[in-house]
C-alpha cells in the first residue's frame, strides 16, 4: 500500500502537468533585449496624497524582486516604460458591527489605467495595456473611520496603504511580464 501512494502521486502529477497547468510567475513573455525598464512617477488624478509616489515604488520594488532588470524611475534612456494613471480609489463597506451598525471591514479598489511598452523598435510596441486595471484588498475598520475618505484610513492604519500598493504592484508585474 505504501508503494501505491508515491506511485499514485507520480501519476497525478504528470497528468497535471501534460494539461498545460502551470504555476503564476514562472514565465516572463518579454522580449530577451529588454534589460532597463523605466517606472516614472504615476499620474494621480485621485484625491489621495502620495498614492501615485507610494504605487509607483511598490511596482519598482516588485520588478526588482524578478532580478533580470535594471529598473529606473525614467522614461528615458530604458529599453522598456511602464506608466499607470490612478483613478479615485473606490471604498465599499463590507460588513458592519451589530451593536452600532458602524463600518467593521470594508474594501478599497485602485482603478488605473497601465501600459507597459517596449522602446526598443520603432514604432514603440505596446507590450501589455489595462485601461481598466482594478485592485481591490479588504481591510478591518480600526476606530472611528470616516469610511469615504482613503486618507483618513490611510492616516488611521499604516498597513493599509502598503497592502494595497503591495496588491497593486504585484497584480501589476505579473500582468506585464506574463503577459495575463
Amino acid at each position: 500500500m505504501k508503494r501505491l501512494l508515491p506511485a499514485g502521486l507520480a501519476l497525478t502529477l504528470l497528468a497535471v502537468s501534460a494539461c498545460g497547468y502551470a504555476l503564476a510567475g514562472r514565465e516572463i513573455n518579454i522580449p530577451a533585449n529588454i534589460k532597463r525598464i523605466g517606472v516614472p512617477p504615476f499620474e494621480n488624478q485621485s484625491s489621495t496624497p502620495d498614492l501615485d509616489r507610494v504605487l509607483a515604488d511598490a511596482v519598482r520594488t516588485e520588478l526588482r524582486s524578478r532580478g533580470r532588470f535594471q529598473i529606473v524611475q525614467d522614461a528615458t534612456g530604458v529599453d522598456a516604460v511602464l506608466t499607470a494613471v490612478l483613478r479615485p480609489i473606490d471604498i465599499s463597506v463590507l460588513a458592519l458591527t451589530d451593536a452600532t451598525r458602524q463600518a467593521s471591514k470594508y474594501a478599497m479598489t485602485v482603478h488605473a489605467s497601465v501600459e507597459f511598452k517596449d522602446l526598443t523598435v520603432n514604432p514603440v510596441k505596446m507590450l501589455w495595456t489595462n485601461p481598466a486595471m482594478r485592485v481591490t484588498e479588504e481591510y478591518e475598520a480600526t476606530g472611528t473611520i470616516a469610511i469615504n475618505d482613503p486618507a483618513a484610513i490611510f492616516s488611521q492604519d499604516d498597513n493599509a496603504l502598503s497592502r494595497l500598493a503591495k496588491a497593486f504592484a504585484r497584480s501589476v508585474v505579473n500582468a506585464a511580464l506574463e503577459g495575463g
